[in-house]
């Protein structure tokens, strides 16, 4: 089949939307099938192959190096990662099946225009995420979300969310309760042979300043305004009671953005300096090795705007148990890997860590488990091969 996937980021830009549909098109292209991954950007299309995904900031910076499946549309007009993609219409009619991943605020509706005209190609949709944010842009997505969102969603022949929890608490309730022959449910995956268990790096341990020997947290995700929702400033109130009582822990801050600077001096100005180190950005090599110095992992996330966590996958595949705020969609990984914890309590993660490393725990047997969910739950091979079937049952009928 030729496939074409439609998302609004893409590597090495570090946002979890973009990394699944990195993680999907190359599986699917090891399967035997022609994959093109169209994206906002300013480059040729002669730029586009390399054999790794790298992390940086923001797709808009130049890149000396380009990422497999992708082409970059030149947009008419952006915004954060909104982007309206005016030629994308005349690309999609050289595939078999289109895949749009959603949200992609200005480009989405012209991929609802492009199958009106197209009523016999199959046109897929990921239903990734609500969209959340504080301000005007909240007011956009509301109305956008009321207005344009069941439309987008009507044009489709199938739809994908990563969990029925997710799908019946989310904006898009109301089309599913209604269509749901449309909807199927398909986690996402983890990468099982770049994610596994390792011995604890005691080398990087040291490199960082920190002791192997205390339990020792972990956080990765981005620390710009597009993921203001992860929760750091919840987990740095968490790790400042946790010290307060004399609980001596310590935590890796994986991630990069423009919040950085004001989540460090708010650390600072905690007393957490010497518990806490604010990593950044990591190599696609280096961050196997991170979840490896951790015990715990944790993601403190505000809203449904965290819909799934790839983090805890590549986590539970390291075979670090994972604590996570009990929300729809995240709760359905957390539940299998680790615990849950209320959203917005920093003292109820400080009590969870507090009891998973003072109580009789055995974390050799977490660390079995865990990763063995992940193997048996979310590698990624079956679950393209799902979707790959559900392309193949659309082209059929």
């Amino acid at each position: 089949m030729k496939i074409a996937h439609i998302v609004c980021s893409y590597p090495p830009y570090y946002g979890g939307m973009g990394n699944v549909v990195f993680q999907i098109a190359s599986e699917q292209v090891k399967q035997g099938h022609t994959v093109e991954v169209f994206t906002p950007g300013m480059f040729a299309s002669e730029e586009i192959r390399s054999s790794e995904a790298p992390q940086a900031k923001t797709h808009r910076a130049a890149l000396t190096e380009q990422i497999d499946f992708a082409t970059r549309l030149k947009p008419s007009i952006s915004y954060g990662n909104a982007a309206r993609l005016p030629g994308i219409g005349k690309e999609l009619d050289r595939f078999d099946v289109v895949h749009l991943h959603y949200p992609f605020f200005g480009t989405a509706n012209l991929v609802r225009k492009w199958k009106q005209k197209n009523p016999e190609k199959p046109l897929v949709i990921t239903y990734h995420m609500d969209t959340r944010s504080p301000g005007w842009k909240g007011l956009v997505f509301t109305v956008y979300t009321k207005y344009w969102m069941p439309k987008i969603l009507e044009s489709a022949d199938a739809i994908i969310a990563s969990s029925v929890d997710y799908i019946q608490a989310s904006d898009a309730a109301a089309h599913y309760a209604t269509h749901k022959d449309k909807w199927h449910a398909l986690p996402f995956g983890v990468d099982t042979e770049r994610f596994t268990v390792q011995e604890k790096p005691v080398s990087l341990m040291a490199q960082l300043g920190l002791n192997p020997e205390v339990p020792t947290l972990i956080f990765v995700g981005g620390m710009d305004a597009a993921h203001h929702f992860k929760g750091v400033p919840v987990l740095l109130k968490a790790l400042a009671l946790l010290k307060s009582q004399n609980r001596v822990t310590q935590c890796i801050l994986v991630g990069d953005g423009e919040l950085r600077g004001s989540f460090e001096l708010t650390a600072q100005g905690m007393g957490l300096g010497p518990f806490v180190r604010f990593v950044g950005k990591v190599s696609n090599d280096m961050l196997p090795v991170y979840y490896n110095a951790a015990d715990l992992c944790i993601l403190p996330s505000l809203h449904k705007g965290e819909a799934f966590g790839m983090v805890l996958l590549e986590a539970m595949a390291s075979g670090v148990p994972v604590i996570a705020t009990d929300l729809p969609g995240v709760r359905t990984v957390a539940e299998d890997g680790g615990m849950t914890v209320p959203v917005n309590d920093y003292r109820e993660i400080a009590a969870t860590v507090e009891e998973y490393f003072s109580g009789p725990t055995d974390r050799d047997v977490w660390q079995t488990r865990v990763r063995s969910v992940a193997e048996l739950k979310y590698a990624w091979p079956p679950i393209v091969r799902q979707i790959l079937s559900l392309y193949t049952d659309l082209l059929k009928k």
